[in-house]
């Protein structure tokens, strides 16, 4: 077999391919077939949201996704377009769950102080705690506060147990069995050690069980973006 016959059969393949993806492509991304993108079960509290609640489309249309992504193989693009729908961002979460008073922002561990945490822990995106798709509230362990909080030493501690001495036991979680992350949920801080959550409960409450805090919150989160 001569080499121009070899090279139009490895050509025609590669023509088959292309097409059998951008069809599988255009398939996948018909409102009817979401059920088969979803990987997992929503989140608490998600149930009853659209995939386009929290998915939006990318720019530009799909020929010129896919056209933009060839340029990328060229090594004409410095980085590959989105296909179909962009990733999810903070604004997307915060676009219903924005507070005001919250205690614990994503905006602002992008401060310089906090580099060492976003690089552990990334608290900068809400997805590091909140994974969608994992059937749960909360998808981290409740021991993240020694990110930030490694020196604490409270003045006129009101606590049996220091808060000095918890961190030099590393009890770390045993911080949310007295503080609420977000500080949304209506509630007096506990002082009495004894008092205070156990790390059961609180992992109960991160893998969807009742809040220990409070059922009255300062914000409730909005429903839908219909009125984005």
């Amino acid at each position: 077999m001569n080499k121009a016959i070899k090279r139009r059969r490895h050509n025609l393949g590669y023509l088959i391919a292309i097409i059998a993806t951008m069809s599988l492509i255009i398939v996948l991304f018909e409102p009817q077939s979401s059920q088969l993108l979803t990987p997992g079960p929503m989140n608490t509290g998600h149930a009853s949201l659209e995939c386009e609640s929290c998915h939006r489309n990318a720019k530009g249309s799909l020929r010129q996704q896919l056209q933009a992504n060839v340029q990328y193989l060229l090594s004409n693009r410095a980085i590959p377009a989105d296909v179909g729908y962009r990733p999810v961002e903070n604004l997307d979460c915060l676009f219903c769950h924005s507070r005001k008073n919250d205690r614990h922002p994503v905006f602002r561990f992008y401060e310089p102080r906090f580099q060492k945490a976003r690089e552990a822990i990334q608290p900068h995106l809400c997805i590091s705690c909140h994974l969608e798709h994992k059937g749960v509230r909360v998808t981290r362990e409740a021991d993240f506060c020694s990110n930030c909080h490694d020196d604490l030493e409270i003045k006129k501690d009101p606590l049996q147990v220091s808060h000095k001495q918890l961190v030099q036991q590393k009890q770390w979680k045993s911080c949310l069995g007295c503080h609420d992350y977000h500080g949304n949920h209506i509630m007096k801080t506990v002082t009495d050690s004894d008092l205070a959550h156990s790390d059961k409960t609180i992992t109960e409450y991160f893998k969807s069980g009742v809040s220990p805090y409070s059922t009255k919150k300062r914000y409730k989160a909005k429903e839908s973006r219909d009125n984005e």
